[in-house]
Order: structure tokens, then C-alpha cells, then sequence
């Protein structure tokens, strides 16, 4: 048979074929010196120009083994992937060349690999058009992730359905670690909605993508972080029909879903739900998690029989677990009963972290007893636990509601200089409220220009503070400009921004000022929120041939 007769499926090739299209690479020793000359010809032109190999010659004597040969050399060899693509789309399309099972499979791992997802894509369309199989299964895994990783959803969801039909005509199944770790990745890119649909549509009724406990898992946790609790149960309800058996993972990913919603009662019934089921036993997460939803609900007493419940069924609690407690106590002002788990936690020797300490300086800046959050801090260092933005964010609303400015200046210029922080203006913005308030408003301009050269981008509350404080000195030029810049950056301000930067304006004695701010804030709000008529009309005219 001639290599350039009509295209055909490949499914009938020898043994001696499947062997070259399985083998990991296609080896000098399988061929003759003069094939070996060919292929090292074939490779020069395509460096030079490609369009040299399109003759009769070469239609004649290229075979699939030695364009396999080809395609391996310049992707391995030279790491020329995209020139790989082109003699593999000359050959086929020009040369009519039916190519291998591994050339395909190799071509679009390597393109997948370089991130030339389109080209990939091309190649997989051709392998669909010749009949050549899909990948096994982690070749198969590591392609569909490829493309899912890269955006291109509609692609990856294209590949696993095709591999599953063609598995449902031979009787086989693809293997659950491909099609779990697709919805893993909808679900981690909260494309939930998405990962629902491929999950009922798709796994739910295809025999070659039978789901498992995993599979139910990762849907229901994708549901309950989006506060989708009963859509959840409803999987949960039919986990059996598929002989799917809820797991820990499974009940206590239901367990953080009511505690999401702030239904803790639920939560608890299910803790309670788990221990009556064979074979399964609550957890140091199944506990932390009833115990952190308690205690945001400000039911200490509740969390504490928890944790006790919890030691006395032999489970250890973890530092999250001893962070919850914590922070409950702190919220409700006991620092007493804060500081006693504190004690507990580093006797069972559970390190402190950093969330531990945030969580006790919090508490002690909320009673206002600044100096005992201070000497936390300095716990902090002794303990080798650096401080994170939240840390920082604490202890500078807190100084700052008590005037101590230059105190949390110091924190402040402590902080910028850590690499690892990226400042973000809910931080900076209590100072530069409180320098405003006490009428320096130069040294609030001075931590507002250092906030930009961290990268701290300014917020609504930065603008309104600046705003209000230069009007209330007079400086109302700046105030103005500090406006301007608001909106060209795209910060809608609000009502009262509006109407008190107006007040002062006309008290001045500049009520066109005011009037001509009034009127550009209210276009300039009105076009960030409805396309204009000219681009809407443009739009619709767009492909529109003009005549006359």
C-alpha cells in the first residue's frame, strides 16, 4: 500500500506498528545507515525551509517511522517543538502521510508541555479526524490539566469526553485520578457551576466515567465553599445510587459547609451523624471545624465542651484547633479563658503561630489594653514568629484610636521593610486618618506617597480621608486634585465625599468649582456604568459596509 493512498483509521496495523508507536523513543539501531542518512536530511531541510519537502521524492520514500524519527529529534534533540508541529503538519497535509500513534501522543505532550495549548489543539483534532486514540491515563491526565490549566476548559472537557466515549465502544473505563483531578481543577478555579454540569451531564451518565467517593467530594466541597449547602446534600443524598460511600472527608466537608452558613446547630448533628457509622470516626478536622464554627457564633461554652468531648475521645487538637479557641475568647473580650488555652496549647506542646498571636493582640486591642498587645508582639519576635499584614493591621488601628501616631509610624516603616508583605491601604489608612484629624496633613501626604512607591494602590477610604483632611485645613486646590486623581483612576466616590467636598467649595466662595465637580462626577459615574450610545452604535454597525 502507498503511504499517500487515501486516509484511513489506523486501527489495523501490525504488531511491529503498536510496538513503534508504544516505544518511548524511536531508537538509531532500528534502522538501516541509509534511513538513518534520510532522516538526518529530512531534519536539515526542515531547519532551513520546510518547503523543500514537498515533492515527489520525499512523498515517495518518508515513511511513518522515519517522520516519527524526525518529529523526535527536533523536539527532543534540538528542543524545536513548533518546528516539530510544522514538518508534522507538512507531512500529513501535504505529503499525505498517515503518521504514528506515538507521534501524535509525543507531539501533543511536548506542545501541551511548551504551553502552545492552540497547536496542541490542532493535533488533537487531527487525531481525532485519522482515528487515533487518546493517551493512557497519565499521559491523558497531564494534556486535559494542561489545557484546564491554561483556561482553555472547553478544550480539556473535549478530550476527556472523546477518550470516554471511545473507552464505552471498546468496554473499558477511564481511570477516575483523570476525570476527578478535572473537576478538582473547575472546582479550585470556583468554575462550579461548570464542574455541576460535567459532573451530571457527563460522569453521572457515561458507563466509561463511573464516579467515586472522590469524585462526589469534590463536587460538594466546591458547592458548600460557595454557601451551596443543600445542593451539596442533594450529591450527598445520592452517593449510594452510584455504590459511593460518604467518607470523613465527605462529612466534614458538609460540616464546614453549615458552618459557612452559620448553622452550627446542623453541624453538630452531623459530628454527631459520624459517630454513629461504621467504620467511620470523627477526626482532629471533623472537631476543629463544629468547634471554629461555634466559636464564631460566639457560643464558647459550647466550644469548650467540644474540646474537651474531643481530648476525651483520644483525638489531639492542632494548632488550628487551639487558634479557634482563641480567637472566640478574644472576640468576646475574656482574655482570661484566651490566655488559659494559650497556656494549654504550649504545654501540649502545639506551637504558637502567628495567627495565635494576631489573635490574642486583637483581643487585648479590643479592651484596650494596648501595652499587654505590645508585649505580644515582642513575644512574637522572642519566639522567632514574624508578624504578618494582619499583625501589623491590628496594632496600627489600635494606636492609631488612641492617638499614639508616631508609635504606629514606627510600626509602620517596620513593616515596609519586610520583602515578604505587600502593603495594602487597609493598613495605612487609620494613620493617615488619624495625622489628618490632628491637622498634619503633610505627614499624611508623606505616607501616602511611601504607600505608592510600596505598590499600596489607594482605596475609596485613602481618597476620602486625604479629601476631608485638606478641605478641613483649607488646602482646598489639593483637595481637589486628590478628586481628580480619584476618578481617573476609576474610584467612585460616595455621597458623603461628594456632598462635603461641595459644602466646603461653596463656603469658599467657589460654587462654579463645586457645580462643574458635581456635574463631571455624575458623567463620569454614569460612563462607568452604561456603555456609551457612539460605542454601542459602533458595535452594532461593526462589519456593516458603508455605501454611497
Amino acid at each position: 500500500m502507498r503511504l499517500w493512498a487515501r486516509r484511513r483509521p489506523i486501527w489495523g496495523v501490525s504488531s511491529a506498528v503498536l510496538f513503534h508507536c508504544n516505544a518511548s523513543k524511536v531508537s538509531n539501531n532500528a534502522f538501516p545507515a541509509s534511513t538513518l542518512w534520510f532522516i538526518k536530511v529530512v531534519c536539515t531541510i526542515c531547519v532551513r525551509n520546510l518547503k523543500f519537502l514537498e515533492t515527489d521524492y520525499f512523498r515517495q520514500h518518508l515513511t511513518p517511522y522515519a517522520a516519527s524519527a524526525v518529529v523526535s529529534h527536533l523536539n527532543n534533540s534540538l528542543s524545536k517543538v513548533d518546528l516539530a508541529f510544522s514538518f508534522f503538519h507538512c507531512a500529513r497535509c501535504s505529503l499525505n502521510l498517515i503518521h504514528l500513534e506515538f507521534t501524535f501522543h509525543l507531539l501533543l505532550k511536548s506542545l501541551c508541555r511548551r504551553g502552545l495549548h492552540g497547536l496542541a489543539k490542532v493535533v488533537f483534532d487531527y487525531m481525532k479526524d485519522d482515528g487515533i486514540p487518546m493517551p493512557n491515563s497519565n499521559d491523558l491526565d497531564f494534556v486535559i490539566s494542561s489545557f484546564a490549566f491554561a483556561g482553555e476548559i472547553g478544550v480539556a472537557q473535549e478530550i476527556l469526553i472523546t477518550k470516554a466515549e471511545f473507552c464505552s465502544k471498546q468496554g473499558n473505563v477511564v481511570s477516575p485520578l483523570v476525570y476527578n483531578n478535572f473537576l478538582n481543577i473547575l472546582v479550585s478555579r470556583n468554575l462550579v457551576e461548570e464542574a455541576v454540569i460535567f459532573f451530571k451531564g457527563h460522569i453521572l451518565r457515561l458507563h466509561s466515567l463511573w464516579p467515586d467517593t472522590c469524585s462526589f467530594n469534590i463536587v460538594v466541597r466546591g458547592l458548600c465553599f460557595n454557601g451551596m449547602i443543600e445542593e451539596a446534600l442533594e450529591f450527598f443524598g445520592v452517593m449510594r445510587d452510584f455504590d459511593c460511600y460518604p467518607d470523613i472527608v465527605t462529612f466534614n466537608t458538609l460540616i464546614k459547609g453549615f458552618c459557612r452558613v452559620g448553622n452550627v446547630d446542623r453541624a453538630k448533628e452531623l459530628l454527631e451523624e459520624v459517630k454513629l457509622q461504621d467504620g467511620l470516626l470523627p477526626n482532629v478536622v471533623t472537631y476543629t471545624s463544629v468547634i471554629s464554627g461555634v466559636c464564631k457564633s460566639g457560643r464558647m461554652d459550647m466550644a469548650e465542651a467540644l474540646f474537651d468531648e474531643m481530648i476525651s475521645d483520644g483525638i489531639v487538637p492542632n494548632a488550628f484547633t487551639y487558634n479557634a479557641l482563641i480567637d472566640g475568647f478574644g472576640k468576646m473580650g475574656d482574655m482570661a479563658s484566651a490566655h488559659k488555652i494559650y497556656e494549654r496549647m504550649v504545654s501540649s506542646d502545639v506551637r504558637p503561630d502567628v495567627v495565635t498571636f494576631s489573635s490574642l493582640i486583637d483581643g487585648h486591642c479590643r479592651n484596650g489594653e494596648m501595652e499587654e498587645g505590645m508585649i505580644l508582639l515582642h513575644e512574637m519576635n522572642k519566639r522567632s514568629v514574624a508578624p504578618n499584614l494582619f499583625t501589623f493591621s491590628i496594632l496600627v488601628g489600635a494606636l492609631c484610636r488612641v492617638n499614639r501616631l508616631n508609635e504606629a509610624l514606627a510600626l509602620l516603616k517596620q513593616m515596609s521593610q519586610r520583602e515578604d508583605i505587600v502593603p495594602r491601604p487597609f493598613v495605612y489608612n487609620p494613620i493617615v486618618d488619624g495625622f489628618c484629624k490632628s491637622g498634619n496633613v503633610d505627614e499624611a501626604n508623606i505616607i501616602v506617597a511611601e504607600m505608592e512607591a510600596k505598590g499600596s494602590i489607594h482605596d475609596k477610604m485613602t481618597f476620602t480621608i486625604l479629601i476631608f483632611g485638606h478641605c478641613m485645613k483649607g488646602r482646598l486646590h489639593e483637595a481637589i486634585a486628590i478628586y481628580e486623581k480619584m476618578l481617573s483612576v476609576g474610584c467612585v466616590p460616595d455621597d458623603l465625599t461628594l456632598k462635603s467636598l461641595s459644602s466646603c467649595l461653596r463656603k469658599a466662595g467657589m460654587a462654579n468649582k463645586a457645580n462643574e465637580i458635581e456635574v463631571g462626577t455624575l458623567d463620569s459615574v454614569s460612563s462607568s456604568l452604561f456603555p456609551s450610545k457612539r460605542s454601542t452604535s459602533l458595535k452594532q454597525n461593526e462589519g456593516v459596509k458603508m455605501t454611497t
